[in-house]
């Protein structure tokens, strides 16, 4: 495979890594396992809640430094070499 597809191919499944987590915590944890996710306090507001107000932004959030950080890590390894 080629250093290009290699590359791309790092960079999507990081994506695709990026926006499952994403999708699960804005998503299922805010809106489908809400009623579950209330039964847990955190904070003294019920987990649910949280996730739906807070939570996923935090997440969100955190997810673009991952995401900043591991691309770094990726170009750094594809990076030509100046020799």
């Amino acid at each position: 495979m080629s250093k290009d597809r290699s590359y791309w191919k790092e960079n999507i499944n990081l994506i695709l890594k990026c926006l499952f987590i994403w999708f699960l915590s804005s998503y299922v944890f805010s809106i489908i396992l809400v009623d579950q996710l209330n039964e847990i306090r955190l904070g003294g507001y019920k987990l649910g809640f949280w996730f739906a107000q807070q939570g996923s932004i935090y997440i969100f959030v955190i997810l673009i430094f991952y995401y900043a950080f591991k691309m770094g890590e990726i170009d750094q390894r594809y990076r030509p070499s100046n020799k």
